[in-house]
């Protein structure tokens, strides 16, 4: 038995991967199959257990993963289903955890839970954890290390917060580039350990950067070109939990937000499938923090309100830009839906991707996140760029994409920069100066809505519980009308989400009512503070 710790420290440190090798007495032939468990109970110097499950690395090599949560001395003991094999099973050990010497919120506050009664992520330690990832669905199997630490710093310096991608082969990618595939087989499975030996680098290098990764274990689009390819769609119900389950096990010790579908329909027709994949992969003790990825303008907070297993309701409003979009994000499900249902982080984890079709512009961009954001307790919002989640160099096209297959679009690295993308940098510094977390939408505020008359006109507004801070969202340079029930006096601001700047407001008052104007045209947020 080999005992080994990341990033070459002799003790492991808290809030970082902790990894013990062991190497199997027997081989097997299908170890997804033929051993039914292996895990270990790690104790805390606390005395609190954790049962971790471990996984198959290749020939006669298992491994387990655990991220400490308390310094001092640990102890595990690991367990098989073949107690034959001692080489893992009834295998006893113990460690030292330290502080962790990183700098980053994650490694110092701890890892990203939801708290029950919360509309909004937290670290370990209680503090608010906000959301802002960027999709790069292909950008851990197709970059190279220096591509991926291009990006990632890049990402990280703009305040993103999370990383988007898919852990095995789907209609986006058959291969990584290496060529391999996460696993073979449609029917009974076989996981290839090559594939996610790979993936293991670009992940780790995820939470280098102080970033949450945020992997789709089974993409699940049931239509389309490549439907085939993936894996929530195609296999079987018991091999997508047992595919799902192989990587919980070895992802289970990193920053984590687990994607259990992708792009899927998670309703209707699938719903007991679904329901039951993710009752069996995280219906018990688990590492991470469970979203679902559906498909466009497709709504789960009803149907899985009861499923305490799922601690993100995430939606995906879709890559249109007209007045059915904009209506469904504004006057959907969501904004109707969110005080009736059990508190939970509710997050468009896809609004429409900058470039995409070659029409959705920055202004696309900004419009689909803050209305999101302002449309139920803020939490958070994604965003993509139609050259950075296929992760595309110059010449390539895009897979089993229809229309968007046809054309190439800007390279990932050109889309970094492009004005959304930087744009989003500046929503995450904005509304992190207020606490936000206290933020909820209160629309009845407005005595006039101009989306009422033209969809891409609706303003959205958020307040605290005490009114002593709202924040006005509006499109365009139109004048905001509202109620002002406490008649707070209020020193306003205007923030412009295109040059990240600040300008005084002119606010005028009368009776119960407080007015003020944008300076000049465009998308404005009007501040309200006691």
């Amino acid at each position: 038995m080999i005992g080994s710790m990341t990033y070459g420290q002799d003790t492991a440190q808290q809030w970082m991967k902790f990894e013990l090798s062991f190497e199997s007495d027997s081989l097997y032939a299908n170890p997804l199959y033929d051993l039914e468990e292996f895990y270990a109970v790690f104790t805390a110097p606390s005395g609190k257990k954790h049962k971790i499950n471990g996984f198959w690395d290749g020939g006669s090599n298992f491994k387990l993963r655990f991220m400490p949560n308390e310094a001092g001395e640990w102890r595990y003991e690991t367990y098989c289903s073949d107690p034959k094999n001692l080489a893992l099973h009834a295998q006893k050990g113990n460690f030292s955890c330290e502080k962790s010497a990183s700098k980053h919120a994650l490694h110092q506050k701890g890892n990203i839970i939801h708290i029950d009664g919360d509309y909004h992520l937290s670290y370990a330690n209680g503090d608010p954890f906000f959301w802002l990832a960027c999709t790069a669905w292909n950008g851990p199997l197709k970059s190279t290390e220096k591509e991926w630490d291009d990006y990632l710093s890049q990402r990280k310096q703009n305040n993103y917060s999370a990383i988007q991608f898919v852990a095995t082969q789907w209609r986006g990618a058959d291969v990584n580039s290496q060529l391999q595939k996460a696993y073979s087989g449609q029917g009974k499975i076989k996981v290839n350990p090559g594939f996610f030996q790979h993936l293991d680098k670009k992940v780790d290098k995820i939470n280098e950067y102080g970033l949450v990764a945020a992997p789709v274990l089974l993409w699940a689009l049931p239509k389309g070109e490549g439907k085939e390819l993936s894996p929530g769609y195609a296999l079987p119900q018991e091999e997508a939990i047992k595919l799902a389950k192989y990587m919980v096990a070895r992802y289970g010790a990193h920053h984590v937000v687990w994607f259990l579908g992708g792009d899927g329909l998670y309703v209707s027709l699938f719903e007991q499938r679904w329901k039951n994949i993710g009752q069996a992969v995280f219906g018990e003790e688990h590492p991470g923090v469970v979203a679902q990825h559906p498909m466009g303008r497709s709504w789960i907070g009803d149907a899985y309100a009861d499923e305490d297993w799922l601690d993100v309701v995430g939606y995906q409003s879709s890559h249109g830009i007209g007045s059915g979009t904009i209506d469904w994000i504004n006057k959907g499900p969501m904004k109707k839906k969110w005080h009736k249902l059990p508190a939970r982080p509710l997050i468009n984890l896809e609004p429409c991707y900058e470039e995409i079709y070659f029409r959705t512009t920055d202004t696309h961009v900004r419009n689909a996140s803050y209305w999101s954001l302002f449309a139920t307790p803020v939490a958070g919002i994604s965003y993509g760029a139609n050259g950075i989640w296929p992760w595309i160099r110059k010449g390539e096209k895009i897979l089993n994409h229809g229309s968007l297959s046809e054309e190439s679009p800007s390279t990932w690295r050109e889309s970094l920069n492009f004005p959304g993308s930087l744009q989003m940098g500046y929503l995450a510094e904005f509304i992190q100066q207020f606490k936000w977390w206290e933020l909820k939408p209160d629309h009845e505020l407005l005595t006039q809505q101009p989306g009422e008359q033209r969809s891409e006109h609706y303003v959205s507004l958020l307040r605290t519980d005490d009114y002593s801070t709202i924040l006005v969202y509006t499109p365009l340079q139109t004048a905001i009308e509202l109620r002002n029930p406490q008649n707070i006096d209020y020193k306003a601001r205007w923030f412009n989400p295109v040059k990240n700047s600040y300008t005084e407001a002119e606010l005028k008052s009368a009776g119960n009512l407080v007015q003020a104007t944008p300076p000049a045209e465009g998308d404005w947020i009007l501040i309200l503070e006691k």
